[in-house]
């Protein structure tokens, strides 16, 4: 690519760019498809028209040239090909286009050396403008895109570039660079109007012509580190809105030493192509910082607590979603701690019907009725009927199966009382590893009008767990073929050798079992929850002593 940085040391003697095709330009893709043409290579080629195959309406040379520059990805290409149209000797100038596609421009042998040169030098811009879209778009960090672009028109366009990004009127993002110095980012309080055409570019209106521009007026804000001692050093400034898509992305303002020529309406007509490219950049790149920005919002509200000691009761949960890389799902658990020691602290672990996202929104708002329910949970089944009213009254009636568990410290015990709503009962591992079923059951929410509920009472002495978990445990298949399922038997067995251990360290066992069960296949939503009496120094009693191995 021909070096632009050089053409600015000749600047004086450059010649404005003409807004017309100077010359026959042919665009082909790599398949050798005519994508367009101007009118001058209509009347060099009489045959040519969009469409067509190259080597069917143009001499073997040029399509022999095209083919080697389709083909030659990566090899160092000549950009020139030479040979003759209908007699006359041609020279062919290849230009880079979208998607392997190349532009060539057809020059007679006797044309003036300066055109050459300015058909190089177009051929340099549209390069310029195609890295710097693969470089912009590598990337969807908004700083980062801030960064290229100031440092790619302090290189090419100007001595000296700023990106002034979109604010909240009084203080705006601010990236500066000078030609081969590094770059500065920082939040400016600033008024638009201290730099004439700044406040109308930030507006998204058309840039103002650089001879409307005072560069004694350019703030001090605009000047990056060690460019210049003050603004009277500044030989020329233009000002370039960055369009977005639908809404400005900002402005770039390029900056000359004095000692330099001053903008033509070439290189400002071009700069405004550099800034359409970037602000398209810019703008997808802030759309996707407010995206993701909305999502880790919507996220923290969906994901699930981290639970941990509680008015001396232990608590531990585990999740994994369906979806691998997924931090939620359908099923889900919440803790709820008392404001008293000697108050309940309620548990809930639950399942929704369906997975990905959709389910772990439904699983949010049952999470959301459930804690507006909460002055109701002394009387498990007035909490979850009056739950299952509220959501066979909402639009889309989500069914969903749960345990509640309202659990209290007392002296060197945990009492709970377990309620279940179509869920899978609850396991308790007792300190001498008999591994015991809570019997709870009830109607699953969300699909009846009639419910009923059966609550159950559990102590746990210390070192004794409760374990709530989803059926995406139990059903999960994998093993040797894949196809076999966990089941509660193969749970319980887990759990038995668990015996005396603290409730994080179940969690932790039942997942890592299950998750080499199921290897790389598919599953279900996984949760499981463990509520635990903390360890104490109390004899284990001849009829507490743990089972034989390999029995529950």
């Amino acid at each position: 690519m021909v070096s632009l940085p050089e053409q600015k040391k000749s600047r004086d003697a450059r010649p404005a760019a003409s807004h017309r095709d100077p010359y026959p330009a042919v665009t082909v893709d790599a398949a050798g498809i005519v994508l367009s043409h101007n009118e001058q290579a209509g009347d060099l080629l009489a045959r040519i028209d969009v469409g067509a195959a190259l080597g069917e309406v143009a001499p073997a040379w040029l399509n022999e040239a095209h083919l080697r520059h389709a083909n030659g990805a990566g090899k160092e290409l000549s950009a020139w090909a030479g040979g003759r149209i209908d007699g006359r000797p041609v020279k062919a100038l290849a230009g880079p286009g979208a998607d392997g596609a190349v532009t060539w421009w057809l020059v007679g042998e006797s044309a003036p050396a300066g055109a050459v040169r300015e058909l190089a030098r177009e051929r340099a811009r549209s390069g310029l403008l195609q890295e710097l879209s693969s470089e912009l778009l590598a990337s969807l960090n908004l700083e980062r895109c801030m960064a290229v672009t100031v440092q790619r028109a302090a290189e090419h366009l100007a001595d000296a570039a700023v990106v002034v990004g979109m604010g909240d009127g009084h203080s705006f993002p601010v990236t500066r660079c000078a030609e081969r110095g590094p770059v500065a980012q920082e939040r400016v309080m600033l008024e638009p109007g201290q730099l004439p055409g700044l406040a109308e570019a930030l507006l998204g209106l058309p840039s103002v012509s650089s001879r409307w521009i005072d560069p004694g007026q350019t703030p001090s804000w605009a000047l990056p580190d060690g460019f210049v001692e003050d603004a009277g050093d500044i030989g020329s400034v233009v000002v370039v809105p960055l369009p977005g898509h639908g809404v400005p992305a900002g402005c770039l303002i390029l900056l000359r030493h004095r000692r330099e020529a001053a903008f033509t309406p070439g290189e400002e007509s071009f700069a405004q192509l550099f800034a359409a490219r970037a602000g398209a950049a810019l703008s997808i790149a802030r759309s996707y910082a407010r995206q993701a920005h909305v999502n880790e919002a919507m996220m923290r509200d969906l994901l699930p607590p981290a639970p941990g000691r509680v008015h001396g009761i232990c608590f531990s949960g585990r999740y994994r979603a369906s979806v691998a890389g997924d931090r939620i799902g359908g099923d889900f658990y919440d803790l709820h701690p008392a404001d008293a020691p000697e108050a309940e602290t309620v548990a809930v672990l639950g399942d929704v019907c369906g997975k990905g996202l959709e389910a772990a929104v439904t699983a949010g708002r049952v999470r959301q009725a459930l804690h507006a329910l909460l002055p109701f949970a002394a009387d498990h089944a007035r909490l979850l009927t009056l739950l299952n009213t509220a959501l066979l009254s909402a639009q889309q009636t989500p069914f969903v199966t749960l345990v509640v568990v309202s659990a209290v410290h007392q002296d060197s015990r945990v009492r709970l009382r377990v309620s279940s709503a179509g869920h899978p009962a609850p396991l308790v591992v007792r300190a001498c590893g008999r591994v015991e079923e809570v019997p709870a059951e009830g109607t699953l929410i969300g699909a009846f009008d009639d419910v009923e509920f059966k609550s159950a009472e559990v102590t746990l002495r210390p070192g004794e767990v409760c374990l709530l978990y989803s059926d995406g445990i139990t059903e999960a298949r994998g093993g040797p073929l894949g196809d076999a399922m966990f089941s509660e038997e193969r749970l319980r067995s887990v759990l038995a050798e668990c015996a005396g251990m603290p409730p994080e360290v179940v969690t932790e066992r039942v997942q890592m079992v299950v998750a080499q069960w199921v290897g790389e296949g598919r599953h279900d939503d996984m949760a499981v929850l463990a509520i635990g009496a903390p360890r104490g120094n109390r004899p284990t009693t001849e009829e507490e002593q743990p089972p034989e191995r390999g029995t529950v």
